[in-house]
């Protein structure tokens, strides 16, 4: 089963919401360059094709550009940033567009999605991925030699976008973040420069683009750990939305008991009355309590057992799974739709928080989630990274889905729900969860890490691309 919120198809050959170009004007010098330079498609607003590559999952992104490079490899994607350099354009990247932050017509959008290597090592226990490939794919070939990935909650995201924001993976308490566990990648410079990054080459890139998020260029292929796991204990319940004050104290109580090898979370979600949703969940608002237990499956059935007996649930979907279906916990929507997300950290969850919290019963949000942190993803790996987050106890996000009637309410009910909980937070950020469909806000994008680790990071940004080549987009 798979949750989602329901939009409305849009005829293919309506309008999107998309700044286009000039329609009328004729293939310019910089698309002529580019085609010679690159063996991949060049689409201008000349071409259908145009459209649809600039269209991604958050349809609430707003797009245009000088031109889209569907990049067939790493030279094509590195002789398209020279071009763009050499015309004075900015660049940004696209795959599966699940940001929410937009381009704008002084850039040349390259997009990776055919950059589709993946190859499993089960001996060194590796994947060498490339950025195209989203984390489903990289699950299913892991999956029969036994071995999973730190996928996020939603497997149809880009691996590679995911990582290096820090990836925050069901099991993240288990393992860490997905940033924690990468061996080396593949990545274009803002003047077209291919660079080997790993802990023995450009170590100082290594450190700052594993979870740095993607300002410092254009990853093309990444090599990750994996993790001998073929099954887990895994699922969600669902309780109804009358029992959510008491399951959300118990479920809080709770967490306090588990060790690292559990993960959890615990969200009000707000569904819609659509046949694709179980009978049992259309229309309603629910609390959804999602567990992950990677272990001894005995032992974690014994251990999410007490949860069960919280409420008589509306739906119980927590048994032993294989890894490979982790997308099942959380079920996020895999419908493309306009959506905005924006979270915290908090400290603490007391009774008066867990009380402001529960306001989200009746605002019109489709998601506020609250994440238990702690565990591994508090460890700083063996070879540390720019993760900024590691000493939170929870983490809060809110979604809203931007369409009509709620729109103009959507961000409004975000913002106040973070602000009433900002007594329980020092104002920390988990940086793949501060979109805006302008862009990440400077001030959001700030609070991922501390002053000095701000500090080097935007020094080592300067280094490699000193004419902020890589557009607001691509960056923080």
């Amino acid at each position: 089963m798979v949750l989602f919120w329901h939009t409305e198809n849009r005829d293919e050959k309506e309008p999107t919401a998309m700044t286009m170009l000039d329609e009328t004007s004729p293939r310019t010098a910089v698309t002529h360059q580019l085609d010679t330079a690159t063996t991949g498609a060049v689409w201008t607003p000349l071409d259908p094709q145009y459209r649809d590559e600039l269209t991604g999952f958050n349809l609430s992104a707003v797009h245009a550009a000088a031109a889209v490079v569907v990049a067939a490899d790493t030279a094509d994607v590195a002789a398209a940033v020279r071009v763009a350099a050499e015309h004075g354009l900015r660049v940004a990247v696209s795959c599966t567009g699940h940001s929410a932050a937009s381009t704008e017509s002084d850039t040349v959008v390259v997009s990776t999605r055919l950059l589709d290597t993946l190859v499993i090592d089960p001996v060194a226990r590796t994947a060498t991925v490339g950025s195209g490939v989203r984390w489903q794919p990289v699950l299913d070939a892991a999956a029969p030699h036994g071995l999973a990935a730190l996928a996020g909650s939603s497997t149809t995201v880009g691996v590679v976008g995911y990582t290096l924001g820090g990836g925050l993976s069901p099991v993240g308490r288990t393992f860490g973040y997905a940033a924690d566990h990468v061996r080396s990648l593949t990545l274009v410079t803002g003047d077209g420069t291919v660079l080997n990054v790993s802990p023995t080459e450009n170590a100082e890139l290594f450190w700052a683009v594993r979870g740095g998020g993607a300002a410092f260029g254009i990853v093309t292929e990444i090599v990750i750990d994996l993790f001998p796991v073929a099954t887990i204990v895994g699922g969600g319940l669902f309780f109804d939305a009358a029992d959510a004050p008491s399951v959300l104290r118990a479920w809080r109580d709770w967490t306090a008991t588990v060790p690292d090898n559990v993960s959890t979370s615990v969200a009000v979600l707000h569904l819609p009355p659509v046949p694709e949703l179980p009978e049992p969940l259309r229309g309603r608002t629910v609390l959804h309590l999602r567990v992950a237990y990677v272990g001894d499956i005995e032992t974690g059935l014994a251990t999410v057992e007490p949860l069960r007996r919280l409420a008589v649930p509306i739906l119980d979907s927590v048994g032993e799974i294989p890894f490979q279906a982790l997308a099942s916990i959380h079920m996020d929507p895999t419908n493309p739709m306009p959506g905005i997300d924006r979270g915290m950290t908090l400290e603490d969850l007391t009774d008066d928080a867990l009380d402001l919290f529960l306001d989200v019963l009746d605002m019109p949000l489709a998601v506020a989630e609250i994440r238990l942190m702690g565990g591994a993803l508090s460890r700083r790996p063996h070879h540390p990274n720019a993760v900024g987050i590691r000493s939170a106890s929870f983490h809060v996000m809110a979604v809203g889905v931007l369409v009509p009637p709620i729109a103009e309410a959507v961000l409004p009910s975000i913002d106040r729900l973070l602000q009433q909980l900002s007594p329980w937070s020092r104002g920390t950020a988990y940086v793949n969860m501060g979109g805006s469909p302008t862009g990440a806000a400077a001030d959001r994008v700030r609070a991922a890490w501390d002053e000095n680790t701000y500090a080097a990071l935007e020094r080592i940004r300067v280094e490699v691309d000193p004419s902020n080549r890589f557009s607001a987009a691509a960056r923080w």
